[in-house]
C-alpha cells in the first residue's frame, strides 16, 4: 500500500506534466523563447528563481496541509 504522502508527490508529478504539457501544445514559440531566455541567463539567476520556486512549492503545501 502505498502512503499519502506518495500518491500527493505522484499527484504533484502528474499536475506538473500537465501543465508543461498544455504550455507548450498552447504556445510553442513562446515556450522556445523562454527556453532560449533560460539560456542566456546566468546560472546565479537561475539557481536563486530555482530555490524561491522549491521554497514557495513548500510553503503553498504546508499552508493546505497543516491541521486546522
Amino acid at each position: 500500500m502505498r502512503s499519502i504522502a506518495f500518491s500527493d508527490f505522484l499527484i504533484g508529478l502528474g499536475i506538473l506534466f500537465v501543465l508543461e504539457g498544455l504550455m507548450f501544445a498552447a504556445s510553442p514559440d513562446w515556450m522556445r523563447r523562454a527556453m532560449k531566455t533560460a539560456m542566456a541567463t546566468p546560472d546565479h539567476v537561475l539557481r536563486a528563481v530555482g530555490i524561491a520556486s522549491a521554497v514557495a512549492g513548500l510553503v503553498l503545501i504546508w499552508v493546505i496541509r497543516r491541521p486546522i
